[in-house]
Protein backbone atom coordinates (compact mmCIF):
# COMPACT_ATOMS: atom_id res chain seq x y z
CA UNK A 1 0.00 0.00 0.00
CA UNK A 2 1.38 3.55 -1.15
CA UNK A 3 2.49 5.94 1.31
CA UNK A 4 -0.55 8.64 0.61
CA UNK A 5 1.01 10.88 3.93
CA UNK A 6 3.94 11.69 2.08
CA UNK A 7 5.67 14.92 0.92
CA UNK A 8 5.51 13.84 -2.28
CA UNK A 9 2.89 16.17 -4.98
CA UNK A 10 0.36 13.92 -6.17
CA UNK A 11 -0.85 14.84 -9.78
CA UNK A 12 -2.82 13.37 -12.23
CA UNK A 13 -1.39 10.93 -14.24
CA UNK A 14 -3.16 8.95 -16.69
CA UNK A 15 -3.46 4.84 -16.61
CA UNK A 16 -1.82 5.40 -20.44
CA UNK A 17 1.15 7.47 -19.05
CA UNK A 18 1.90 4.26 -17.41
CA UNK A 19 1.09 1.99 -19.67
CA UNK A 20 3.91 3.86 -21.70
CA UNK A 21 6.59 3.55 -19.12
CA UNK A 22 9.27 0.50 -19.86
CA UNK A 23 8.10 -2.90 -18.61
CA UNK A 24 10.91 -3.33 -15.54
CA UNK A 25 10.33 0.76 -14.36
CA UNK A 26 6.35 -0.32 -14.43
CA UNK A 27 7.33 -3.43 -12.13
CA UNK A 28 9.22 -1.38 -9.82
CA UNK A 29 6.45 1.12 -9.45
CA UNK A 30 4.19 -2.24 -8.44
CA UNK A 31 6.09 -2.52 -5.51
CA UNK A 32 7.40 1.07 -4.87
CA UNK A 33 6.16 2.34 -1.00
CA UNK A 34 5.45 6.23 -2.74
CA UNK A 35 2.89 7.11 -4.75
CA UNK A 36 5.16 8.12 -7.48
CA UNK A 37 4.17 9.85 -10.98
CA UNK A 38 5.19 8.05 -14.48
CA UNK A 39 6.41 11.68 -15.31
CA UNK A 40 8.96 11.34 -12.03
CA UNK A 41 9.61 8.02 -12.05
CA UNK A 42 10.47 7.90 -16.16
CA UNK A 43 12.83 11.08 -15.39
CA UNK A 44 14.73 9.42 -12.60
CA UNK A 45 15.02 6.35 -14.83
CA UNK A 46 16.16 7.65 -17.67
CA UNK A 47 18.71 9.40 -16.36
CA UNK A 48 20.18 6.51 -14.39
CA UNK A 49 20.42 4.34 -17.59
CA UNK A 50 22.05 7.43 -19.47
CA UNK A 51 24.68 7.21 -17.16
CA UNK A 52 25.17 3.69 -16.38
CA UNK A 53 23.22 1.76 -18.97
CA UNK A 54 22.49 -0.73 -16.54
CA UNK A 55 18.68 -1.22 -15.73
CA UNK A 56 20.01 -3.33 -12.58
CA UNK A 57 21.98 0.32 -11.80
CA UNK A 58 18.65 2.39 -12.56
CA UNK A 59 16.46 0.30 -9.66
CA UNK A 60 18.88 0.82 -7.41
CA UNK A 61 18.57 4.71 -8.08
CA UNK A 62 15.58 4.68 -7.59
CA UNK A 63 15.44 2.79 -4.40
CA UNK A 64 17.80 4.81 -2.74
CA UNK A 65 15.81 8.35 -4.17
CA UNK A 66 12.64 6.18 -2.36
CA UNK A 67 14.70 5.79 0.93
CA UNK A 68 15.17 9.31 0.88
CA UNK A 69 12.39 10.74 0.47
CA UNK A 70 10.63 8.07 3.44
CA UNK A 71 13.67 8.92 6.01
CA UNK A 72 13.15 12.85 5.27
CA UNK A 73 8.83 11.91 5.39
CA UNK A 74 8.98 9.56 8.43
CA UNK A 75 10.01 12.44 11.13
CA UNK A 76 7.09 14.60 9.92
CA UNK A 77 4.83 11.80 9.92
CA UNK A 78 5.83 9.28 12.50
CA UNK A 79 7.88 11.82 14.90
CA UNK A 80 11.95 12.40 15.44
CA UNK A 81 11.84 9.24 17.21
CA UNK A 82 10.86 6.78 14.30
CA UNK A 83 13.53 4.55 13.31
CA UNK A 84 13.72 6.21 9.77
CA UNK A 85 13.78 9.59 10.68
CA UNK A 86 18.05 10.91 10.22
CA UNK A 87 19.25 12.28 13.20
CA UNK A 88 19.04 16.10 13.59
CA UNK A 89 22.33 18.12 12.83
CA UNK A 90 23.50 20.44 15.20
CA UNK A 91 23.41 24.40 14.53
CA UNK A 92 26.75 25.65 15.19
CA UNK A 93 24.75 29.37 15.63
CA UNK A 94 22.99 27.45 18.27
CA UNK A 95 24.80 25.05 19.53
CA UNK A 96 21.54 22.65 19.72
CA UNK A 97 19.40 20.69 17.10
CA UNK A 98 17.38 21.35 14.62
CA UNK A 99 13.81 20.45 14.71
Amino acid sequence: MPNLRSGLRRRAGSMRAHDALPPPLRAWLCAAALPWSPRSALKLWTRALAETGDPAEARARLDRAEARTLARDAGRIWGQDHPATPPAKENPRRGDRRG
